[in-house]
């Protein structure tokens, strides 16, 4: 049987029904197809999921030709034949299908046959129903560049995004690589890399003055390739030039230097034309740059030198001999990208700032016309109140009578006095100047006047720590401090405190007030980039008396605004119980997940092939 999928965008295919056994389904799919979603829901790289309706007695194999459409709308000619091998659940169904990719079945044939009793499980299961994800217009393949991917390498917000965003693409059928480094901690002992596989390949590419030998590494997980190279993430191209790539619509979620490396290196001569770069920016106070004597460890060619040359004023120079000469390879990758993503719209427009650009916001003000931004999900699984491993009860919106005991618990455990009614005030987040740790340190003394609670949990800088130290001292029951980071001890902070606090200078988009809220906890954030953009003021009079609104943000960053807002907030918790309800159940009701954000990206990813790429 052969169904082919050639229906335009929108089109919704019927089920398929067949009274006798398949020996074999063969589904052509050309580019451009949305409308499969009852047949086929998920491509990735070796993972193809039907989630029809088939009515059939027995599947011995399924294969499917592709001949998809490129970026310019021409069909390729040539049609492959892919071999799907079975997956099952733990009762032994198939659920799926596994694809068999050539590089590893070469000529020989693998066919897989197992029953499907079809009398009752040709209807998706009610769940499923309503969880039914809105259908994919596009397919894309995507490949990210990273310095890091949770769970395996993570520092900060962008091993979480490198983690997370590429399985929600994979699970709305694009397909999905990442190619990152393994590190020094990712020998064989590391459980992190416990799946992955020595692809027994070595590559040789010369840098740092010599050839340096190159391993690759690989794991297949949530419908996404996970690569790692053994050697500095600048050199990771090496690993996309044996990547099994298709050649349509390809979209590079890359490090810098790649970037820089297609507009020289490649398009110039019709290789990649067809796919697109698209620059992630995190954190702009980080751009990478080095001393100019580095420049040729990029592998650019020396005309090139001037896109990536960055000279700092005489003022910030270490020296009277520093001449003040970098390569800077943020610049050089704003400046050519396909399209500028940054993780929240608000933080798209503070970086076009003399304030939020740190020097590079007039090249990012020119290219206004291609700069967006998408505010991160966050990992909905793991970050849930009905289901936390780490808390000491469970709630939900529909029951939150678990939240209290999580407050009490939280108070034993840290020493405090446990007072179910005493406003509990949480920070958590480094310690440092960003963070705007320095305010809540002139306004802890008068805060400490006041009936509540507060706890801290961080580490950074010194001063820092040693001042939490000695205010817990000072306010033996009142305050906390735990100097370091702790996993579950976040989540039990987060779950047992009424009030998060987070007076950041900047923040590009913030996780921990979208935590908050998932766990009924109100932010106080002040009001700037991905703070502003998530959390709504309480605007009690609004919707008939109802109220609206997620928490509070105060504006400018002082020590005055910030106790002002908090004090504002802790006669809400006190005086106002229902209305501090109606902020905690509008807080968890709201969808932060990373399906959410995986649907704009590709809206993005569309806009990307609007325009013809760069060539220089």
């Amino acid at each position: 049987m052969i169904v082919d999928l050639t229906a335009g965008a929108g089109t919704q295919m019927g089920s398929l029904q067949t009274s006798a056994n398949l020996s074999c389904l063969c589904v052509s799919v050309r580019g451009g197809v949305q409308g499969f979603s009852t047949v086929v829901r998920q491509v990735g790289f070796n993972s193809w999921l039907l989630q029809g309706r088939i009515r059939s007695r027995k599947i011995q194999s399924l294969c499917v030709r592709s001949s998809f459409n490129n970026a310019g709308g021409s069909s390729s000619s040539e049609e492959k034949g892919l071999l799907l091998g079975a997956e099952r659940d733990s009762s032994g169904s198939v659920v799926g299908f596994q694809l068999i990719p050539h590089s590893v079945t070469g000529d020989a044939t693998i066919v897989e046959s197992h029953d499907i009793v079809a009398d009752d499980r040709d209807d998706l299961s009610e769940d499923a129903e309503q969880k039914e994800k809105p259908p994919t217009k596009l397919t894309f393949n995507i490949i990210f560049v990273t310095a890091e991917a949770a769970p395996y390498s993570k520092t900060g917000g962008l091993g979480d995004v490198c983690g997370s965003l590429p399985v929600a693409l994979a699970s709305r059928g694009h397909r999905v690589m990442v190619v990152s480094p393994r590190y020094l901690n990712g020998g064989p002992s590391d459980e992190k890399y416990a799946n992955t596989v020595d692809l027994d390949v070595r590559a040789t590419i010369h840098c740092f003055g010599g050839p340096q030998e190159v391993a690759f590494y690989h794991e297949y997980r949530a419908g996404v390739d996970w690569k790692y190279t053994a050697l500095a993430i600048r050199y990771l191209w090496t690993t996309l030039l044996i990547a099994d790539l298709e050649r349509h619509m390809v979209i590079f979620m890359v490090h810098l230097v790649i970037i820089r490396l297609l507009a020289a290196k490649y398009r110039p001569y019709g290789v990649y034309k067809d796919a697109r770069s698209i620059v992630l920016i995190h954190n702009i106070a980080h751009q990478g740059v080095e001393p100019a004597a580095t420049y040729h460890n990029l592998g650019l060619p020396p005309e090139w030198y001037g896109a990536l040359e960055w000279i700092f004023p005489t003022w910030a120079r270490a020296h009277a001999l520093d001449t003040g000469e970098t390569v800077n390879v943020l610049k050089g990758a704003v400046a050519i990208a396909d399209r500028i993503l940054t993780v929240s719209q608000g933080y798209s427009w503070e970086i076009t700032t003399p304030e939020g650009g740190y020097g590079l916001h007039e090249l990012l003000s020119s290219r206004k016309s291609v700069l967006n931004g998408i505010t991160n999900g966050i990992d909905v699984s793991d970050w849930n109140p009905s289901t936390d491993e780490h808390t000491a009860s469970h709630y939900s919106i529909r029951d939150l009578s678990g939240k209290v005991k999580c407050k009490t618990a939280l108070q034993k455990e840290l020493g405090l006095p446990i007072r179910p009614d005493c406003p509990l005030i949480g920070f958590i987040g480094r310690l440092d100047y960003q963070k705007g740790v320095d305010i809540i340190l002139s306004a802890i003394p008068e805060l400490m006047q006041d009936d509540v609670q507060f706890v801290m949990l961080g580490s950074g800088e010194k001063q820092y720590e040693d001042w939490m130290r000695h205010t817990e001292n000072l306010f033996k029951d009142k305050f906390r401090g735990w100097v370091g980071f702790n996993v579950p001890v976040s989540h039990r902070i987060t779950a047992g405190c009424d009030i998060l606090l987070m007076p950041s200078r900047f923040e590009p988009c913030g996780l921990n007030q979208l935590y908050a809220m998932r766990y009924g906890t109100i932010p106080v954030v002040h009001s700037t980039g991905g703070l502003r953009d998530t959390v709504k003021d309480f605007n009690p009079y609004a919707q008939e008396g109802e109220g609206e609104g997620t928490g509070w943000t105060f504006s400018p960053l002082s020590r005055e605004k910030l106790l002002d807002t908090l004090k504002v907030a802790i006669s809400t918790y006190i005086e106002h119980k229902s209305s501090w309800e109606g902020l905690m159940k509008r807080g968890m009701e709201r969808d932060y997940s990373w399906e959410n954000a995986a649907i704009q990206y590709e809206q993005v990813f569309e806009w990307a092939f609007i325009d013809p790429p760069y060539v220089r």
